[in-house]
């Protein structure tokens, strides 16, 4: 049986480093348009990549280009949402789950977190998409070490899960950005872009680009990773297997299960051809249901008993400072 926190830091763990990730491809496609088309309106471009990762912007009056939107999203410290700062959560989850996690993944993020600084400096000189490739590729290792090397027990569906249930978030915030745009708009390239889909894409459906077609890749296709309905699936498969009755007689007992299982049977038989119909208003459901499962995780698996009511504040400080400096 793992403790709960270890289970709560593997959880976040993989929700950070796939937010970092995801956040790196849709700020990446965001600079090569705004640095490569004269036609793009920075500011409201810039907002628009905001609202997709859901920021807010400090003051309405200041005009946003390139270089500040890098800044907030990318550069900015103390708790706002930027890449470094997830990636710095992920690290600090990471150290106070050493004993769950294996060694490479943690000098993998450690080394990560220390390398960011170096990455922001060659940034700033040869351009943001230096600092965003270092950040993409770095997820992708992380990913790669915790496959070959974190036992595929609890620990390691606990981090499945985490990802899963972020990349959800994340590409439905990407779709949600094109709502309502024109069916044969190019501007659905860049979801496609963002997420890392467009060559598959362009092999599945021979080269047509449509934006019901983009929908239906992202939304609903059943291979390949990134796609909403693929998310699900991994993540209903990762609470299944931490379920520790899988052979109920009646169905899902656990919250987080039925509302995973109820948005996997919505998407499944949905019908391709009228995907566009309420788009909007079912990425928003989607989007509840995410926020929805990750209170329902945080409530079965994490607090269970309010067991450090009672700690000994002095005792837990003491203990915190060893584990630092034994890091160092």
């Amino acid at each position: 049986m793992m403790l709960a926190r270890n289970a709560e830091s593997l959880y976040w763990i993989g929700r950070y480093v796939e937010r970092a990730d995801d956040t790196a491809r849709i700020l990446d496609v965001a600079v090569h348009q705004l640095l490569e088309d004269a036609t793009v309106d920075p500011d409201r471009t810039c907002r628009l990549v905001l609202q997709v990762l859901g920021m807010e912007v400090d003051d309405d009056d200041v005009e946003l280009d390139v270089w500040s939107l890098t800044e907030r999203v990318a550069y900015a410290r103390h708790g706002r949402g930027s890449i470094v700062d997830s990636i710095g959560a992920a690290r600090e989850n990471a150290r106070g789950a050493r004993e769950v996690t294996s060694s490479e993944m943690w000098e993998c993020l450690n080394t990560t977190h220390n390398g960011l600084v170096d990455a922001e400096r060659a940034a700033r000189t040869l351009g943001p998409h230096e600092f965003l490739t270092y950040v993409k590729n770095r997820a992708a290792m992380f990913a790669g070490l915790a496959d070959a090397t974190l036992s595929h027990d609890d620990g390691y569906r606990y981090l499945l899960l985490g990802r899963s249930v972020e990349r959800v978030d994340m590409t439905i915030r990407m779709l949600l950005s094109r709502a309502g745009e024109r069916s044969g708009s190019p501007t659905w390239v860049t979801v496609l872009r963002s997420a890392g889909a467009h060559d598959t894409y362009l092999r599945t459906y021979r080269g047509a680009l449509d934006a019901s077609r983009v929908v239906e890749f992202m939304l609903l296709d059943r291979l390949f990773p990134r796609s909403v309905f693929h998310a699900i699936t991994l993540a209903e498969e990762c609470l299944m297997n931490l379920d520790n009755r899988p052979n109920s007689r009646v169905g899902a007992q656990a919250e987080a299960q039925r509302l995973l299982g109820r948005a996997r049977s919505a998407l499944e038989f949905m019908q391709p051809g009228r995907l566009l119909d309420g788009l909007q208003r079912r990425l928003l459901e989607l989007q509840e249901t995410c926020r929805d499962v990750n209170e329902a995780v945080t409530l079965q698996y994490f607090h269970v008993t309010p067991y450090v009511a009672w700690a000994d504040v002095r005792a837990s400080s003491a203990e915190s400072h060893f584990i630092e400096e034994s890091e160092l």
